[in-house]
Parts: structure tokens; C-alpha cells; sequence
């Protein structure tokens, strides 16, 4: 969180005329918050490996990914976490998982992220995080994922051309663009200013920012059993957003959760229990 404040502290001396180097780092350094008492308990009692991930964007080069394991089960769930997060705020939900016979439950801290070391990350390198553990050590049946995660999950997916047993998503992000635009918007940087970062994006990945819309990319059939569990009032990924997106994908059963917030909705006990349920009916057939 130190360097986080640095950065926003520059951001904020250099409102005339921002730095673009500093608002891109703004965007993609991801914050990180020690382990609690009870979530290093938890990584304890696990099976820990790492992986490699090849860093597309930024150095070109493989970073590691810290990755956790509960149970030898022959079923695997892999639990996919948001942006600044980490692989233990999924604590609650494993905890639940750890009364299911024969499952797995894998989850890892994405580059940058937790214990993994990267000086900045991405939404792809969320996802070729994902696909690194399906190919590397265990194709998932289940997968879960919060928010930044949540999209990360459905572009491994289409790009491994699996159909999962259950794909969870939890107040998944659906348009990337306004993400980043949002959180400008929260430093005081302008549309002038905004428009320069958007035009560095662009050339930088090389898309544009509004390529990552959940309501575009997605191309996942009826045949998928997708849950999505969202809070109506969520600001961090907005119902309208998500409205949207549903419109074009009817076959997808997503449940409101009313007052759990776009974070706490991973330790709500209503969302856990439905996960929980469904994960169980499939570890019985």
C-alpha cells in the first residue's frame, strides 16, 4: 500500500499536466495487503508449488506464480481472485470446500499479486495464470472467480476450448475500459489526460481498452453451466454493465445478493452456501 500512496501523492502534485508514466503505473501496480493470522494458518495445512507464466506486455519474460492446494480429491476447483487481492481472501469459501470429499481446491496469487513477485500485472496475465495450472498441473472441473478474476476465467476458458463441469463468477468485472476509467476518475485526472492513457494502452498491448468487454468477448455455449452471484448496488462492477452482458446470455443463471458490496460479497454466507451447494451436487454425479 506504500508505494501506492507514492504514486497517487505524484498523481496528485502533477494534476496540471499528469505524468503518463506514473498513470500507468497507477493502473497496473496492484496494492497488496499482508496475510491475517487466520489466512497463514490456512496456507499452512496446504500443498505450495509455483509456476511459470510468460509476461507477454511488460518484461517479456516468465514470472512465478505462488500457487496453494487443500485435499488430493480427484475433483479440481480452481478459485481465480481479483485485482490487489490475493489466493486467502478466498479464505471463508475454502474453508467451506474442505468439507466436500473428493476435491482438490487450488488457488494461486496472480503475478504482482500476494506472495507472486511482478512489478506490474494484467488481466492476461491473470488468465494465462489460469491456464498455466490446467496445463501444467490439473485441468480444472470447477472454476471461480472474483471480479478481475472472473473475467480472467472466461478468456483461459475460451482459449483452451474446455467446458468445465461449473463456471462461478462472482461480481465479475465486465467492461475493463471503465474499470481503469473509474479509478482515474478517483485521482481527479481529466478525460484530457484520461484519453492520453487510453492512446498509450492502445499501443502498448495492442487493443484498445474497450476490447476487454466481457458482453463482447464472451463465446461460451448453453451447454456450460455458468453461475454468476452479483450485487445489484455494486459500484466497482456496475448492474448496468452486467445487465448487458446477460441480455446476450440468457443460458447464464445469475443470482442477486443484495447489500454484500462488490468485495464482500466473497465472504457472504448466502454466496458461499450457493457455491457450495452447486459444487457439491457436482462432486456427487
Amino acid at each position: 500500500m506504500k508505494r501506492l500512496k507514492q504514486i497517487v501523492n505524484g498523481l496528485k502534485l502533477t494534476q496540471a499536466a499528469p505524468d503518463a508514466a506514473l498513470m500507468r503505473e497507477f493502473i497496473f501496480y496492484s496494492p497488496k495487503m499482508p496475510l491475517r493470522l487466520h489466512q497463514e494458518q490456512l496456507i499452512t495445512a496446504s500443498k505450495q508449488f509455483s509456476l511459470p507464466v510468460f509476461d507477454t506486455y511488460f518484461t517479456k519474460a516468465n514470472v512465478t506464480i505462488n500457487c496453494f492446494s487443500w485435499g488430493n480429491g480427484k475433483r479440481k476447483v480452481l478459485l481465480t481472485h481479483g485485482w490487489a487481492s490475493k489466493a486467502l481472501d478466498f479464505y471463508e469459501l475454502i474453508i467451506e470446500l474442505q468439507k466436500i470429499d473428493d476435491l482438490e481446491i487450488i488457488a494461486f496469487d496472480a503475478p504482482g499479486n500476494g506472495s507472486s513477485v511482478s512489478e506490474f500485472s494484467n488481466l492476461m496475465l491473470y488468465a494465462d495464470s489460469v491456464k498455466s495450472i490446467a496445463l501444467n498441473y490439473a485441468m480444472p472441473d470447477v472454476l471461480v472467480g472474483h471480479s478481475l478474476g472472473g473475467m480472467a476465467n472466461v478468456i483461459a476458458v475460451q482459449e483452451l476450448s474446455i467446458l468445465p463441469h461449473l463456471l462461478v463468477s462472482i461480481a465479475p468485472l465486465i467492461k475493463l475500459r471503465e474499470n481503469f476509467a473509474q479509478s482515474l476518475d478517483s485521482v481527479n485526472i481529466g478525460t484530457k489526460d484520461q484519453d492520453i492513457f487510453f492512446s498509450n494502452f492502445a499501443k502498448e498491448f495492442p487493443v484498445p481498452a474497450e476490447h476487454f468487454n466481457l458482453a463482447e468477448l464472451y463465446q461460451l455455449g448453453p451447454d456450460l453451466d455458468h453461475f454468476l452471484a452479483y450485487d445489484p448496488d455494486d459500484h466497482i462492477s456496475p448492474y448496468p454493465f452486467l445487465k448487458e452482458f446477460l441480455a446476450k446470455n440468457p443460458a447464464i443463471n445469475a443470482k442477486s445478493f443484495e447489500e454484500v458490496g462488490h468485495y464482500k460479497i466473497l465472504k457472504s454466507a448466502d454466496v458461499i452456501e450457493d457455491i457450495v451447494e452447486r459444487i457439491s451436487a457436482f462432486s456427487t454425479t
